[in-house]
């Protein structure tokens, strides 16, 4: 019997006692165990960093999704670590180029062998864990960890099962991504006795090694089987992160020559590796060789379609080319994949301002900003704040033209706004108030500025006097119950915040939805916690 067999035939045996709760429990550190429980000062500790990541990140996803995310993410790498101990290391994001490289963690003895864990919560008849062809690349094993509680806020205590794991050598997945359920996964208790061998079979840079099946992304259900025949193929992978390692140090010291001889021995042994015409994409494109730069991201591209940091990067090779309506469409799909990216808004800002499209910059410019408001920083960005002087020139103008125009001091406002001129943008929303006392929009973006500036007092004035205006009003409503909330008056902010909800409902809003829904939840949360001090 074949290692691979017995694996399979131990993890179907492990499944049928998963559901009826006779699990091998050990809590020694570096020795197997199927159940993991987490809860106290160990849940406390993850909790405390999630919650950081969450508040770093709030600005592309809201708050609570990016804590509950990283919050699985972090339960399933606390399972992997204390089960396989000094056995491996944690992977340095500091010090990664580009962060984490979707690699979890490393052989302590062989930092070129990579781990990635994966983790789920749902039944185990339906359960699914996924990985794309980047993170098969890298790794050299997927891990999979079922969680049997739904991960939220509130939760005290974790029960976490190590699912099995799947070697990569046994997905065959050039582009995309591909799912599996726990039946196609191989016992973990293996996990430990695959690696050591990993370890010592990788260090011959060629060895041939045999594997009997081939996970295929058409028909999964070859995994459960043993109908294909051996094949036979040969290992780099020691290699492979050699030449990328030290690719990737050259580009970030600038030594883009350097940088670039390294990918062209990685892309030897694994010419479907996206990642490395990226990054060779960048190098060339730093040596102005914009030609070949697209010719990198655009290979990227083929292998993965939904790559917008490639989109966004040929764009700026065909800007430099002067190829502004490429550029532009290079852009535009990159924001279509990540509408949370600013400077691929920025970018496409300056190829239409290039274009004459002046309508169209501001809109860019100033979605550029809503993202990441350091893009209105005047020090730092001096070809967006010019092109908001400009226009914020003419609508001086149009203002002298016609001092009754309400509509050209709110577009005057609103530059200022997204400048950071909160001050001034009060007195141009003042301005056509006066003009148009019934003016909603007006109130609303007065009351912003007047938040950005701390006055809550008066910014909630402006939100109430939109909402008499417009009932219907429901960022006014979430705006005006995040300053409940921050002056502790949680009953009037779950107040604002349910009629925010009711609204956006009707809209069809449902991001906002969500969002103002996961604001009550967090109140409601606060309160009981509140309650149960006292």
């Amino acid at each position: 019997m074949d290692w691979i067999t017995l694996l399979r035939s131990l993890q179907s045996d492990f499944v049928k006692r998963l559901k009826t709760g006779c699990l091998l429990h050990c809590e020694t550190e570096g020795q197997y165990s199927e159940l993991t429980i987490i809860s106290g000062e160990r849940l406390k500790v993850l909790r405390q960093f999630c919650w950081l990541m969450a508040e770093k990140y709030k600005r592309v996803s809201p708050v609570r999704d990016v804590f509950i995310s990283y919050l699985k993410g972090k339960l399933g790498e606390e399972v992997v670590k204390e089960r396989l101990a000094e056995l491996i290391t944690e992977v340095d994001y500091e010090k990664r180029f580009g962060g984490d490289g979707k690699i979890d963690f490393t052989l302590t003895a062989d930092p070129f062998i990579g781990i990635e864990v994966k983790s789920r919560h749902g039944s185990i008849d339906q359960v699914k864990w996924s990985v794309s062809s980047e993170e098969v690349a890298k790794n050299a094993v997927i891990v999979c960890i079922l969680i049997q509680e739904e991960v939220s806020e509130a939760q005290s205590e974790y029960h976490l099962f190590l699912a099995g794991f799947l070697p990569t050598r046994m997905i065959k997945l050039k582009t995309g991504r591909i799912s599996f359920g726990i039946d196609q996964l191989l016992y973990g208790g293996g996990l430990w006795c695959y690696l050591e061998q990993c370890q010592s079979s990788i260090t011959s840079r060629q060895e041939t090694l045999s594997c009997q099946d081939v996970l295929q992304p058409q028909s999964l259900s070859i995994l459960s089987t043993n109908q294909l025949n051996k094949s036979t193929f040969y290992i780099n992978t020691n290699k492979d992160f050699h030449y990328q390692s030290l690719g990737d140090e050259c580009l970030k010291k600038g030594q883009y020559k350097a940088a670039i001889a390294n990918y062209n021995q990685v892309l030897k042994f694994n010419f479907n590796n996206t990642d490395i015409y990226y990054k060779r994409g960048l190098a060339y494109y730093n040596l102005g060789d914009y030609e070949k730069a697209i010719a990198d991201y655009s290979q990227a591209i083929k292998l993965n379609l939904k790559d917008a940091k490639s989109y966004n990067k040929r764009g700026l090779a065909r800007y430099q080319l002067g190829n502004y309506q490429e550029a532009i469409e290079d852009y535009t799909q990159a924001i279509a994949i990540n509408p949370h990216g600013a400077i691929a808004y920025k970018n496409r800002a300056e190829a239409r301002s290039f274009l004459g499209d002046n309508q169209g910059a501001i809109e860019d410019y100033t979605q550029a900003i809503k993202i990441d408001p350091q893009y209105a920083n005047i020090h730092k960005n001096q070809g967006i704040a010019r092109y908001f002087l400009r226009y914020q020139q003419g609508f001086t103008q149009a203002i002298k033209s016609n001092p009754d125009n309400a509509e050209a001091y709110k577009n005057r406002g609103n530059a200022r706004f997204d400048l950071g001129d909160y001050a001034g943008a009060i007195d141009d929303y003042t301005q056509a108030i006066q003009i148009n006392p019934n003016y909603a929009d007006v109130h609303y973006n007065r009351g912003n500025a007047n938040y950005e500036l701390g006055n809550l007092p008066s910014a909630i004035d402006d939100y109430t006097q939109t909402l008499k205006i417009n009932p219907n009003y429901a960022d006014a409503y979430y705006n005006r119950g995040t300053i409940y909330d921050q002056m502790k008056d949680h009953q009037g902010a779950i107040e604002d915040f349910q009629k925010a909800v009711d609204i956006y409902r009707q809209e069809g809003n449902i991001e906002a939805l969500k969002d103002a829904r996961s604001r009550i939840l967090d109140l409601e949360i606060e309160e009981s916690l509140d309650i149960l001090n006292f």
